[in-house]
């Protein structure tokens, strides 16, 4: 199974999610374009808060040196992101591919984080409760939709909204893989805490 996980915009959720999601699996994690804090990557993030041993760590095809838009990282780094040269790792495991931002991010003048989407991949969205973030929710699945790009499944971030969260499924009609509530902090124990509930329903998508 390969699963993309994508965020209704910056700062959803969307790395604690796919670590949840990599932990559950036991899968291979990706991050095609990383943009800034190369230190202390979303790859090392990830790799901080995983507890299982088979988890393999792929690098990045494009590691930018300014936290902004790829794009915009990639011009300032004096080049331009070409999607022939992002090429997803073999492997015979389990693979989450995680995006940058949102599915509209764009990676240079013609390209967005939505034309990384392969035929082959399930789509998780990550939704974070906000003013607008409906909205939002609704616009980024009905985009890949449009696409024919299989959105599987959504995980809401934060703390819960019983309205917000009700609507977006009802009008989607996507399932619920899991929520994470807006804990105090996030380590290994947390983590697979969440994976241990995720595992089930990432398993039927």
């Amino acid at each position: 199974m390969k699963l993309f996980i994508t965020g209704i915009g910056t700062d959803v959720g969307k790395t604690i999610a796919s670590a949840i999601i990599t932990e559950a699996l036991e899968a291979d994690y990706w991050k095609p374009v990383q943009a800034g804090d190369l230190q202390n990557s979303d790859s090392h993030k990830v790799k901080s808060f995983l507890s299982n041993e088979k988890t393999v760590i792929h690098p990045n095809s494009y590691a930018l040196n300014t936290p902004a838009s790829p794009h915009l990282a990639a011009e300032l780094d004096g080049i331009v992101i070409d999607l022939k040269k992002i090429i997803e790792p073999k492997t015979e495991n389990h693979l989450v591919v995680e995006g940058a931002g949102g599915v509209f991010v764009p990676l240079n003048g013609t390209d967005c984080v939505i034309d990384l989407i392969q035929n082959e991949y399930k789509v998780i969205v990550v939704s974070r409760h906000y003013l607008g973030s409906i909205n939002h929710t609704l616009l980024t699945i009905e985009a890949l939709q449009n696409r024919k790009i299989v959105v599987a499944g959504i995980v809401f971030s934060g703390d819960e909204n019983k309205a917000t969260e009700k609507i977006i499924l009802s009008k989607t009609g996507i399932k619920c893989v899991g929520r994470i509530e807006q804990e105090p902090y996030f380590d290994q124990n947390v983590i697979k805490e969440y994976a241990d509930l995720f595992r089930e329903q990432l398993l039927t998508l």
